[in-house]
């Protein structure tokens, strides 16, 4: 009985601690401890830092000048990567020769010469981050020799390789998404912000260029946007283009979440105090109301990226967005949609795969930062 009562004493003090740490804990680590229970999320979460990882270090990863062409290459398949030669553990691929089969037009193999594989090799030169000038690669062949190229994913109708443009879209495509949100939630941040705390003609207003905006048809809207750009623009400016444009259309759906927050959070006391204190409106929105819900615009931003991004996909899929030489996950795709080449070329499709796994890791996250958005529930 002794051993049994010393036993629940301990189990009462641990009760209490945890009670403590919760009842003290801020919004944002509640959050935490919650969203770490979600073990889909927490691997979707993974999933998304390892593409933001492979967006920053694209032309690292990359084993060919994404913009290589050479029509000798036209449609070559995917080239194997063998690990061991007969016992002997040795990384490495068969050359590629620009020779086809009489029957079958495609690319052939020569069995009979090997290239090593390595990493930290030299090959293109490019610029990591757009500042550290350099002609390292993660993977390449040792030695190379002319005509010696490796091809991963194989190559496209103009012979570029596949791998090296996937990556280097992976890279476009996540960043237009990114900025895209940034831009829309300081306007549905500020928007709704604004709309919920003074109320009256201000609300009025706002709400009805919200309703007008929302009432567009998106497809016409993008076709005629994507007119009206002109033809001469560098890819640069196309690209600052489109992330606005996208912006601009997707800022409404947070807006009128952040009124609604807005509105339930005006008659507070703490934000009766600050008015009080004579804090001006836009400091009550942003360091007081704010950071009461931040958790919320946090799992709003997870689930909006997703749209960002598919929107981009599916403007230069449709060839309203980005244009050649620029390349993105809706460029490549483009080249996907050819019945005759994916007949001839089916891991043309593999510009597919990123697009789904990114988009259902999105969702995934959001899901659960939704979830955990109200740690007291």
């Amino acid at each position: 009985m002794l051993a049994r009562l010393f036993n629940a004493k301990p189990a009462v003090e641990d009760a209490a601690t945890a009670e403590e740490r919760v009842a003290v804990a801020s919004q944002l680590k509640l959050t935490w401890w919650r969203f770490r229970r979600h073990r889909l999320a927490m691997a979707s979460g993974v999933i998304v830092i390892l593409f933001y990882l492979a967006a920053g270090f694209a032309d690292f990863l990359a084993t060919m000048d994404p913009h290589d062409t050479e029509s000798a290459r036209s449609y070559a398949p995917p080239q194997a990567i063998h690990l061991f030669d007969d016992v002997s553990l040795r990384p490495h691929v068969t050359v590629l020769r620009a020779r086809r089969d009489p029957r079958t037009f495609r690319m052939v193999h020569d069995q009979a010469t090997k290239v090593d594989l390595g990493f930290f090799v030299e090959g293109y030169p490019y610029a990591l981050f757009g500042l550290i000038p350099t002609t390292t690669h993660l993977l390449g062949l040792k030695g190379a020799q002319p005509g010696e190229t490796l091809h991963i994913l194989g190559t496209d109708r103009l012979g570029r390789d596949l791998w090296s443009r996937l990556v280097v879209a992976t890279r476009v495509s996540l960043t237009i998404g990114l900025v895209s949100v940034v831009i829309s939630l300081f306007l549905g941040v500020l928007l709704g912000g604004v709309s919920a705390v003074y109320g009256g003609i201000v609300d009025t207003a706002i709400q009805r260029v919200i309703e007008i905006v929302r009432s567009m048809p998106t497809i016409p809207l993008w076709m005629g946007l994507a007119a009206a750009l002109p033809n001469d623009w560098s890819v640069t400016r196309i690209y600052f283009a489109i992330t606005v444009i996208i912006a601009l259309l997707a800022w409404t759906d947070l807006a009128r979440v952040v009124r609604g927050k807005f509105l339930s959070l005006r008659e507070e006391d703490f934000v009766t105090a600050a008015e009080l204190s004579g804090a001006g409106q836009l400091r009550i929105i942003f360091r007081h109301m704010l950071p009461s819900f931040l958790s919320h615009i946090i799992a709003a931003t997870s689930l909006a990226l997703p749209a960002m991004i598919i929107s981009e996909t599916s403007l230069s899929f449709l060839g309203l967005g980005l244009r050649p030489p620029a390349i993105s996950w809706g460029i490549l795709l483009q080249d996907a949609q050819n019945i005759e080449a994916l007949a001839l070329a089916p891991w043309m499709l593999a510009a597919a795969a990123p697009v789904i796994v990114i988009i259902l890791a999105f969702n995934f996250l959001g899901d659960g930062l939704r979830d955990a958005a109200d740690p007291y529930g």
